[in-house]
């Protein structure tokens, strides 16, 4: 989901990928960035591979850590920005259905991207293809209990298919992967009382100013541009019900 914005003259926001650097689009860029910042140290001193990298600034910052990085993107836009704006990436235009690698990574990172894919199957298997024995797969996706709730269609019309833990989990094992832990992002205190202040959402509030096309409240813009990643806590399914969640994040490996 995003504002609706434009991300830069070379890079368009579309709400298919998530920019840095605009108020408007801050707390949907926190949101994802957590998640890297989370599980970055899973990529210390590994090859690593972010199938779907978009902007490019998730690989950027497992590049301080990984030993290698490639990026993968479709738009060849995006390719560009990357490799004009982060050099350490080893950025490659391609086809996340069919990954122009062999088995030669140890983390494959896919985050906020499964739910735009028409065949989820064939990429996890994919995945599973191009990661050594015993590498891991990260992934994220929002939650469909939460992020369409109640909804045959996804709300974000760039999703083609949202799912719940149960079916990421099953989507993951049918591949061949071993789950190794799920966990969810959830708002923490500072951000349920930006929920209160803004009628019990601010999710929702967001999402309305960009269905409406209407100009910004400044309050909650500058609610919104406030947020950071440390406002957003990431909890194990075995400590909160996973369905309560925002997003799931999925860890695992490749037998």
């Amino acid at each position: 989901m995003s504002a609706f914005v434009t991300g830069g003259p070379d890079l368009p926001l579309t709400g298919e990928r998530t920019v840095p650097g605009l108020p408007e689009e801050n707390y949907w860029f926190r949101r994802h960035e957590v998640v890297y910042q989370r599980l970055a140290d899973r990529c210390a001193g590994k090859d690593v591979l972010e199938a779907g990298c978009g902007e490019g600034y998730g690989a950027d910052l497992i590049a301080d850590v990984a030993r290698r990085v490639i990026g993968l993107d479709y738009d060849e836009s995006a390719v560009a920005h990357v490799r004009a704006r982060y050099p350490r990436v080893e950025m490659r235009h391609g086809n996340v259905a069919e990954l122009p690698l062999a088995d030669e990574v140890d983390v494959v990172v896919n985050f906020q991207v499964i739910e735009h894919l028409w065949d989820q199957g064939q990429f996890v298997s994919e995945c599973l293809r191009v990661l050594r024995p015993g590498g891991t797969l990260l992934m994220s996706t929002p939650n469909r209990i939460t992020f369409s709730p109640g909804l045959d269609t996804p709300v974000n019309p760039f999703h083609t298919r949202e799912l719940n833990a149960a079916e990421l989990t099953e989507l993951l094992t049918t591949a061949g992967f071993r789950m190794e832990r799920m966990c969810g992002v959830f708002h923490g205190p500072r951000l349920l009382e930006l929920d209160a202040r803004h009628g019990g959402s601010i999710i929702d509030a967001q999402i309305d100013r960009a269905l409406a096309d209407a100009p910004w409240p400044a309050g909650l813009l500058a609610d919104v541009a406030s947020v950071r990643t440390e406002d957003f806590d990431l909890i194990d399914a075995a400590d909160r019900n996973i369905d309560d969640s925002l997003d799931l994040v999925a860890i695992a490996v490749r037998p």
